[in-house]
């Protein structure tokens, strides 16, 4: 007699994923390498419980970390069990916290109908209870001390049980004291912001005994999805709840865990067999997305991390053999975005879609030089996760105060950085302002120049130290030339330092992107060329419906994947880190693997890794030695191109760099001069010659009539002689 035939859902599963599926009593583990189809799992193992009758929907709560995550698998439930999911406890965590608290809002001081404050309201009533205690904002700034307060409550820390360890010496060692008065203001107006949610429920179901037996008899199975990637607040909201029927089913990879720097901690995923007595582990370690030597190179470098539980990644696809990873060892890094350019013209020659290309970097001030490389080469992109370069915040700032420095009359750019950073001109002084400059129709620095006498005194003195600054930065201008003078202007007007007191996690990265904007400027013969460059790169309109390239961040890119990855910059100090390693050690070292092992696994049939022997960061060039992860990929799985192998060589020459004895080797300082000592670039390998034929985007067809360096002087066949950079121009012939 022939044996039953499984469910439908369940014969097209793997071996694994079936045993993760039909693994219901007690606590599992599935360790779910990238590629290896969790979200299958996850659902198929939601619609299994309800199709055996083990639960009806409202008995399983399933949390996921996003809500697209739990639309998805809302409707692939549905799918499989052939009606609508309804009733069901599917949400992120605090979503799910969200609709709990409302049901026990008075347990912590709040009725109900309480409200949540958005991130914008949030900074808003943190300013007043700041201001009401006496704080120096300009000292102390608020995103600062929200920082620090939403880092307690990841933690699941309440006001009177932050500890000398956890606190904090913001506003002089008041933080603890803020932070109570923060909370008491919260309930006084019933709302809450989202750390409370979390916050709430736990200190909730920790000290009210029958609220946390409610929820046992309600839950009978819990699922998580990314369980490497929870905080420790969301660990205990789950180990409180999974106290009742111990069915806690997490998905998760702990060689994905890169999510330290926003509260995440990889040790929960660790511990879990030692939190779950009697827990079954369960691996999923075959991929259906890369082909074998990109799970080879990925599973040789992981290997090398120590805390890990261990699994190894196997190709799950017939048709999986394809290229090896290439290591591509380059002079420099404008060489390095060349590279970059010629190679995804090639494969969308070939007929690859734009659309499957991705280039992830390891910082964001990195997208520049591929952004204009593109734009060169007329090849449309997206910046994912984050604006394009010219368009972020810090970068349209530095642009206002150059083109005041350039033309004063540009009304736009003066208001844009007339009081950034805060200058003390209020709504009142901004119309005194434009009434003297509509009444008088002169510019608007003319205006501020005549408003002076009439200002009260701190706006009168902080604005009449602006204008002399402009007078003093364009006598610089003349005498020391663009780039040294607007380094100057930054640090001289307070906006560098305004972001150095920043306290925000997105502080770091502007004051980074503000030193690539400076070494951007050293491209340019003039102030007035940059400008106009700019412009024309700001002009560049995108076609919502066209191909386009993909660029991001590697934290940015976990969950994606793409036919064709870059990884460029896989150097010491930029890749991994140097910030990191200095603020997080060993630990630090292992998440940056893990970055590398996601960057590695999101390319789907080629995977390019480059390293440049020059570098130039933040303003500087700096020899660069290869980042100690290109030594770590398994030979076997790499193919070295362009004499990978001798720029690796020459590192093993310098004593004590990329061996990495001691642990943290240090790539060579730049200097910290007020104009970030900006030097001359590096000389390129393939100059242009006198007579060489090229085409130019904008100007056409010429020929080299004069060779500067990095400069060309072109005779263009309809628009004349012009100088311009080599970098903006392509051999023809």
């Amino acid at each position: 007699m022939n044996a039953p035939q499984p469910p439908d859902y369940l014969a097209r599963l793997n071996a694994e994923q079936r045993e993760a599926v039909e693994t219901l009593d007690g606590p599992l583990l599935v360790l779910a390498g990238a590629g290896t189809g969790k979200t299958r799992v996850l659902t198929t193992r939601f619609a299994h419980l309800l199709k055996t009758g083990r639960a009806w929907p409202g008995q399983v709560l399933s949390v996921t970390f996003t809500n697209k995550a739990a639309r998805e698998m809302r409707e692939r439930v549905a799918a499989i069990i052939g009606q609508p999911a309804d009733g069901l406890w599917l949400g992120t965590f605090h979503a799910l916290c969200a609709r709990m608290l409302r049901r026990h809002a008075e347990l912590v001081g709040l009725t109900s109908s309480f409200t949540i404050l958005d991130t914008d309201d949030q900074l808003r009533l943190l300013k007043q209870v700041m201001d009401a205690a006496g704080v120096d904002l300009k000292r102390w700034p608020a995103p600062g001390l929200m920082a620090v307060i939403q880092r307690w409550k990841d933690r699941g820390i309440v006001p009177g049980k932050v500890t000398p360890a956890e606190d904090s010496d913001y506003a002089n060692n008041r933080a603890r004291g803020l932070y109570e008065a923060y909370q008491q203001r919260l309930r006084e107006l019933n709302t809450a912001d989202f750390g409370d949610l979390m916050l709430h429920m736990v200190e909730i179901l920790k000290t009210h005994p029958e609220v946390l037996a409610d929820w046992h008899r309600r839950f009978r199975y819990i699922l998580v999805d990314e369980y490497q990637d929870t905080n420790l607040v969301q660990y205990y909201w789950l180990r409180l709840l999974a106290q009742g029927h111990r069915n806690i089913c997490c998905v998760g990879d702990d060689d994905q865990s890169i999510y330290s720097w926003r509260g995440a901690e990889i040790e929960n995923i660790l511990r879990f067999e030692k939190d779950f007595e009697g827990a079954r582990i369960v691996r999923l370690e075959s991929n259906y997305r890369s082909t074998k030597p990109i799970l080879g190179a990925a599973a040789g470098l992981i290997a090398h991390n120590t805390g890990r539980l261990g699994k190894t990644l196997r190709a799950g696809r017939n048709d999986a053999e394809g290229d090896k990873v290439r290591v591509v060892s380059l002079w420099d890094s404008e060489e390095e975005a060349r590279m970059v350019g010629e190679r995804v013209e090639q494969a969308q020659r070939a007929g690859q879609n734009l659309d499957e290309v991705a280039i992830l970097v390891r910082a964001g001030f990195q997208t520049r030089a591929f952004e204009e490389r593109m734009i060169t080469l007329g090849l449309p992109y997206r910046v994912v996760g984050g604006l394009r370069f010219y368009e972020r915040q810090e970068i349209r700032d530095a642009l206002a105060y150059l083109r005041v420095l350039a033309q004063p009359a540009d009304d736009l750019a003066f208001e844009r950085i007339i009081n950034t950073p805060k200058r003390g001109l209020g709504d009142t002084g901004m119309k005194a302002l434009h009434d003297i400059a509509r009444e008088q129709r002169i510019p608007l620095y003319q205006a501020a120049e005549r408003a002076l006498p009439g200002l009260r005194p701190k706006p009168r003195q902080a604005l009449g130290e602006l204008l002399q600054g402009f007078g003093r930065w364009r006598e610089l201008l003349g005498r020391d030339g663009h780039v040294v003078t607007a380094a100057t202007l930054l640090d001289e007007s307070g906006y560098t330092e305004m972001w150095k007191q920043d306290k925000s996690p997105e502080a770091p990265g502007r004051l980074d992107n503000l030193k690539e904007f400076v070494r951007a400027l050293g491209e340019f013969e003039n102030l007035a060329g940059f400008l106009d460059h700019t412009a024309l790169v700001m002009e560049n309109e995108e076609n919502a419906t066209a191909e386009k390239l993909s660029m991001m961040t590697l934290h940015a890119a976990k969950g994606l994947e793409f036919d064709m990855v870059f990884l460029p910059g896989w150097e010491e100090g930029l890749f991994p880190s140097q910030r990191s390693l200095d603020e997080g050690g060993e630990k630090a070292l292992e998440e940056e693997r893990r970055l590398a092992y996601v960057g590695i696994t999101r390319g789907r049939k080629q995977v390019v890794i480059s390293c440049a022997a020059n570098r130039r960061i933040y303003g500087n060039w700096t020899s660069s030695i290869p980042s100690r992860f290109i030594d770590e990929l398994p030979p076997e799985h790499v193919e070295v191109v362009n004499g990978a192998g001798q720029a690796r060589q020459r590192a093993a020459e310098l004593p004590g760099m990329f061996n990495h004895a001691p642990m943290m080797a240090r790539r060579p300082r730049v200097s910290e001069s007020p104009a970030w000592d900006v030097k001359e670039r590096a000389p390129r390998p393939d100059a242009m010659r006198v007579g060489q034929r090229v085409f130019h985007q904008k100007f056409g067809n010429g020929n080299v009539i004069g060779v500067d360096d990095d400069k060309l002087d072109i005779e263009f066949d309809k628009a004349g002689t012009k100088r311009v950079l080599d970098r903006f121009v392509e051999k023809i012939g």
